[in-house]
């Protein structure tokens, strides 16, 4: 129960190899993930920059008599 045995050592060994063996699998990986948080974070602030400011103002269509109100 305490001891390791060889199965444990095969599954030790093949989680290192997955995740330090070949060509940087590992930063590849964590790369690939950094560019796709940085495209949403980029795409976040360009729906900022085409909203424009908000200032609590609905931008839906208004009625007729809320029209008149605003010309007043």
């Amino acid at each position: 129960m305490g001891a390791m045995s060889i199965w444990h050592w095969a599954l030790v060994i093949v989680v290192i190899a997955l995740l330090f063996g070949g060509r940087g699998k590992l930063s590849g990986i964590m790369g690939d993930a950094a560019k796709g948080i940085r495209a949403f974070k980029d795409g976040l602030k360009d729906d900022d920059k085409k909203d424009g400011p908000h200032d609590g103002v609905s931008s839906l269509p208004r009625t007729d008599a809320e029209k008149e109100e605003l010309k007043r």
